[in-house]
């Protein structure tokens, strides 16, 4: 999937003069936190976020209620005063797996989509992603998700895929991760279905183990110095 399908294309945006004042209420009334910069030919120039405001504006002004009426000498601060200038973009072309890695390496919680010449398309946010992953591994529907330890070798996959769909099941995505045993992966179907225990036992039937997610998860975890 890619980041044209998933970001946010309606963006609200200010300009570089905008009061600081203005952009917090903005962000209040809309409910975001990043405010992309523009210039009068749509072009990106910068990017406010809460955390910028929040250190040019005092306390007082994130008081539920406020509106910046009583303006105080921060308040002349223009959004070209605080802004981040360049900040790291994306093209609508990078896949949702490029800006999620991108997002964390970077520690930001907005990339804004940009096209030929910088021009504004849009605006992909951790939000945005969340849904495009919930969509992908589609665990928007009800369903179980359990975890199959196979040997790390071919044929694997399509053993435990056939031994599913030979019980009629629905899958709505299926993920491999590493397991703590040399020569294993632990993968994880996400079945559309609530009833796995008919499949549970065709599983070791044919020669794989099941573990509980949450066991698989404990097992990842560094141990402690005193153990």
């Amino acid at each position: 999937m890619f980041v044209s399908q998933s970001m946010t294309k309606q963006v609200v945006t200010i300009g570089k003069d905008s009061d600081v004042y203005e952009a917090l209420n903005i962000m209040k009334e809309n409910r975001i936190r990043h405010l992309p910069v523009i210039d009068s030919d749509n072009l990106l120039i910068g990017i406010v976020t809460e955390r910028d405001i929040r250190s040019a504006l005092p306390r007082e002004a994130f008081k539920k209620g406020s509106k910046g009426e009583n303006a105080e000498p921060k308040s002349q601060l223009k959004a070209k005063d605080i802004m981040s200038i360049d900040p790291i973009t994306v093209s609508p072309q990078f896949t949702i797996h490029d800006a999620l890695l991108l997002i964390q390496r970077s520690r930001v919680g907005a990339l804004p989509v940009v096209g030929e010449n910088n021009r504004l398309k849009g605006i992909l946010s951790v939000r945005d992603l969340l849904r495009a992953f919930i969509n992908v591994l589609g665990i928007g529907d009800p369903g179980t998700l359990i975890c199959v330890i196979v040997k790390d070798e071919m044929g694997q996959m399509k053993k435990l895929v056939d031994a599913i769909s030979q019980e009629n099941i629905s899958m709505g995505s299926i993920m491999v991760a590493r397991y703590w045993e040399e020569g294993k992966r632990a993968v994880f179907p996400y079945l559309l279905t609530q009833n796995v225990m008919g499949i549970k036992k065709k599983m070791v039937e044919i020669g794989f183990e099941i573990l509980d997610p949450m066991e698989w998860y404990l097992d990842q975890l560094p141990q402690s110095r005193d153990e």
